[in-house]
């Protein structure tokens, strides 16, 4: 961990809400004119997508687990980020436009699916950030978590997350909920052991509860919206970053209390309360950089 290179990890499964979390990251980094390194948790899979398809038909490996994973590189970038500022990062290719983007840059062909190669961070970042699904994992061989300044987990309720990934893999990826239902029973193993874990090592996490009924998600005809959800803000130690909810309260609309350490949003503020919380959070940690 660093006061002058600090590391900051946005972690939660695919669907869970990180988008929004980076998001608001993105929108507090461009107001105070802070210069952060990004890194996307999907450079650190351990197989690229043609790989991983053999992986999983012959290994039954999902995208959750250490084996299909590159946690050793997650904590040396980490660590060698929190000591020097520096570090080599790398992208996954989700599409043919970010194929075409980074080959240009980089100038090599490679196609959707498959990974950039090493590249150094440029120096003078702020700050490391990372979104991805393993940003406080800890196993017997590699400790992430201890690497990290500030984590944020981002995780709904679990029927709800399943009611995304159903219509989201059928909407991006063509996907019969069958199908979907079948990766989530594959995963399930490694959702318990390795991402379920990690929520109780954050700072603070925002999960989102759906205030109609998803008791059966894999009937679910929609996703439940924003206004139909609340979001549980937990924060592991309100005293570290001397959290003023009286402050909070009063400047999120319709926000309450539900124990000592936990304030309560409608779901349709969750991105305004996220830079309301993490703005000065953030601010603080440039001034101690010295």
């Amino acid at each position: 961990m660093s006061k002058k290179h600090p590391v900051v990890v946005v972690t939660g499964s695919s669907g869970a809400g990180t988008t929004t979390v980076k998001r608001a990251f993105e929108h507090i980094f461009t107001r105070e004119g802070i210069k952060a390194a990004i890194v996307e948790g999907d450079s650190f899979h351990r197989y690229d997508r043609a790989e991983m398809k053999v992986k999983m038909a012959e290994e039954h490996l999902s995208h959750f687990g250490p084996e299909a994973n590159r946690f050793d590189k997650i904590e040396e970038l980490f660590k060698v980020y929190g000591e020097t500022g520096r570090g080599e990062k790398r992208y996954y290719l989700h599409s043919q436009e970010e194929a075409d983007e980074h080959n240009a840059r980089l100038g090599c062909d490679k196609k959707p699916g498959e990974f950039t190669p090493w590249e150094e961070i440029p120096e003078g970042t702020d700050l490391l950030f990372y979104e991805g699904l393993h940003g406080m994992v800890v196993t017997d061989e590699n400790n992430v978590a201890g690497q990290v300044d500030l984590g944020i987990g981002v995780v709904p309720v679990v029927n709800l997350e399943w009611i995304q990934k159903i219509h989201r893999d059928a909407k991006e990826r063509g996907y019969s909920a069958e199908a979907t239902v079948e990766t989530i029973m594959r995963r399930m193993p490694d959702y318990i052991n390795h991402i379920t874990p990690q929520f109780s090592r954050t700072d603070i996490n925002f999960q989102r509860v759906a205030t109609v009924d998803t008791s059966n998600p894999f009937i679910a005809r929609d996703i439940p919206t924003p206004d139909e959800s609340f979001v549980v803000i937990r924060f592991a130690d309100p005293e570290k970053f001397d959290t003023d909810f009286p402050y909070l309260l009063n400047m999120i609309p319709d926000s309450f209390m539900s124990r000592r350490n936990t304030i309560v949003v409608p779901g349709g503020k969750m991105g305004f309360a996220m830079e309301i919380i993490l703005g000065p959070i953030i601010d603080k940690m440039m001034h101690e950089r010295g």
